[in-house]
């Protein structure tokens, strides 16, 4: 039977009240998709054309306040299936390859040991191997709920790709379906107070909204009518979200919450909702995160939780008490080194940027692609942007941000500086760090470090095992962008016995600039380190104190080292010369000649780079 869409859930909540007899178990549907924000009627974007899930949110309970711990894709979801944060097991690099350990495994694998037949539509993507036991069927056809034995639980993953950043400057699978549910007029279109308002940004921001008014129109009701048809929509409750925030600048690969906030509805069905938190129709302002979502669907489906899993169960019999913060994880997206972790509470959020003389928004080559990228540059170029678009786009940032969020939703204010709120910044400070103590967090060593670390068993055990001094590496990384004053400090940590430390004093010493000249020969002694990071990070502060002879070569010759990840730091370095890169221009273009998988990142750096130095890359 076609039912019409409008209608169509009406009838489903109908059909769910009256058919089949309760079973032991729910079934449980992840109904996900990429990219978006809470841009939904339901959310009171008055530019949404959602009524399908607005319908949805009706007959459910939707969230206000839920995050991915992270603006990216992968990162996110490593999260999203070990219950854990990314920066615990390693994973927190986008485009990285981390050990999980035996003794962690993806949610689903308990869910099967219980019975559930568990299935992936689409997406296996957490900057890890999927382990073996972690689906039934984890691609392909056959990888649907209807696959199960008779009577079998399921849990089931779709997710839709439609919305992803890509459509927004590409086609869509669906063209002739785009354009029969009718595009929204980007001359009336407003784009949201972090990017400015320009004809360009209103373009993408149009077509952001159409993707997913394209999804309401076609993914979600085919999803719910297959449930109808197999009549096993009363036993399974249904949870729609996204996994990360908007797939635009300032947002996507962002910590800002435009980047870290998600669509949040879960719906019982009428035999489950002793299950449910509320009544249909209502919201929840409880915060949740990602690592919660793992340890919930266990708790529904009554399983009992790993210790391993960080994350706070919010439904079922296992439900905690609500948790008081949420923490956001920031390091390398796609080509770019940096560290940035945040935590928020119900009004304030706080930012910690590890390596403040990196910007906020460095060249991105993927997301450059986007004309909203395209029009930032443009306008920050010619001096026409203000306020917090002109912090966001700046060459350096804080060390510290401090959002007041009932009067600033939109983080453009940065309150860090100012005495009023010096008690706040204290609190949340404090919680972060204590935070990052309890998770035991991996991104305060580099990356490739980490690695080697790790070899021969896992970040995580690693990590856990004593032998990371997170305390004295933790000590020396807060000593970057307190000045002068402890310059001395930092050089005494030049000489620690570990490379970490030796790291993050060779950064500090960077942010400072000229203003650590003086110490420009302990910093020497760092180019013959035993660690390519130290080697790395001393030659980035010998050229950021204008001693670009004695720090080039280095970075130059680490171009060469054999790990992708080195490679790939010295890179970085190098592009923030600018030109005083000019005599690595040959090492550039025999990279840009190269066509191997290992070293793409480092092209897109060094495209930039050429490009800055007013070359074609193109060119040998």
């Amino acid at each position: 039977m076609r039912l019409d869409r409008t209608l169509f859930l009406t009838c489903f909540i109908a059909v769910t009240a009256l058919t089949g007899a309760p079973a032991d178990r729910p079934n449980i549907l992840w109904l996900t998709c990429e990219d978006i924000s809470p841009n939904l009627g339901c959310y009171g974007d008055p530019q949404a054309r959602t009524p399908m899930l607005d319908r949805l949110a009706s007959l459910g309970v939707r969230y206000t306040h839920a995050f991915a711990p992270t603006g990216v894709c992968a990162t996110a979801r490593s999260s999203l299936i070990t219950g854990m944060y990314a920066s615990s097991i390693g994973s927190q690099h986008m485009r990285c390859t981390t050990t999980l350990p035996a003794t962690i495994r993806p949610f689903p694998t308990y869910l099967r040991r219980a019975g559930y037949f568990c299935t992936n539509k689409s997406k296996q993507d957490y900057n890890f191997a999927t382990p073996d036991d972690t689906w039934d069927v984890g691609k392909g056809a056959q990888a649907h709920w209807r696959y199960r034995k008779p009577g079998q639980p399921f849990f089931a993953v779709f997710n839709y790709t439609d919305t992803h950043e890509s459509r927004i400057r590409g086609k869509t699978r669906s063209p002739d379906k785009a354009a029969a549910i009718g595009a929204h007029d980007p001359a009336t279109t407003k784009p949201p107070p972090y990017l400015p308002d320009t004809p360009l940004i209103r373009k993408d921001w149009a077509r952001y909204l159409d993707l997913i008014t394209l999804m309401d129109a076609t993914e979600i009701p085919k999803r719910l009518l297959e449930l109808e048809s197999a009549r096993v929509a009363d036993n399974t409750i249904i949870f729609f979200f996204s996994d990360h925030g908007a797939g635009l600048p300032r947002a996507k690969q962002f910590v800002y919450d435009s980047g870290m906030q998600v669509p949040l509805i879960i719906y019982f069905p009428p035999k489950w909702k002793h299950l449910a938190p509320s009544a249909p129709g209502t919201t929840q302002d409880r915060m949740v995160s990602f690592v919660d979502f793992g340890p919930t669907v266990l708790s529904l489906a009554g399983i009992s939780i790993p210790d391993h899993m960080q994350g706070l169960p919010f439904l079922g019999k296992q439900s905690r008490e609500p948790r008081q913060y949420i923490h956001g994880i920031r390091d390398r997206m796609d080509e770019r080194y940096d560290m940035t972790r945040t935590v928020r509470d119900r009004r304030y959020k706080y930012h910690r940027n590890y390596i403040p003389f990196v910007p906020h928004y460095p060249w991105l080559d993927y997301m450059d692609l986007l004309d909203t990228s395209k029009e930032l540059r443009r306008l920050h170029a010619s001096k026409e942007l203000t306020g917090g678009h002109a912090f966001f786009m700046a060459d350096s940032k804080p060390v510290e941000e401090l959002y007041d969020l009932q009067n600033d939703p939109h983080e453009l204010i940065n309150l860090a500086g100012l005495s009023t709120h010096q008690e706040t910044l204290e609190r949340l400070r404090q919680v972060h760090l204590k935070w990052v103590r309890e998770t035991v967090d991996t991104g305060l060593i580099p990356e490739a470090d980490l690695r080697r670390r790790a070899k021969g068993t896992s970040e995580y055990d690693y990590a856990q095992s004593g032998k990371y001094p997170l305390d004295r590496i933790l000590d020396t990384a807060l000593l970057v962008g307190r000045g002068t004053g402890v310059m001395a400090k930092m050089v005494h940590r030049l000489s620690d016995d570990d490379a970490a430390v030796r790291y993050w004093a060779a950064i500090g010493l960077a942010n400072l600039g000229p203003a650590a000249v003086s110490v420009n020969g302990s910093i020497e002694k760092l180019l013959s380190d035993e660690s390519p990071d130290v080697r790395i990070a001393a030659a980035q502060a010998l050229c950021r104190l204008g001693k670009t002879e004695a720090g080039l070569p280095t970075l130059m010759q680490e171009l060469k080292h054999d790990d992708q990840w080195v490679r790939l730091a010295a890179a970085n370095a190098i592009d923030y010369l600018g030109k005083q890169a000019t005599p690595a221009v040959p090492a550039m273009r025999s990279f840009l000649a190269g066509k191997d998988r290992e070293n793409l990142f480092v092209r897109w750096i060094f495209g930039n780079t050429l490009r800055t130095l007013n070359l074609d890359p193109s060119k040998p």
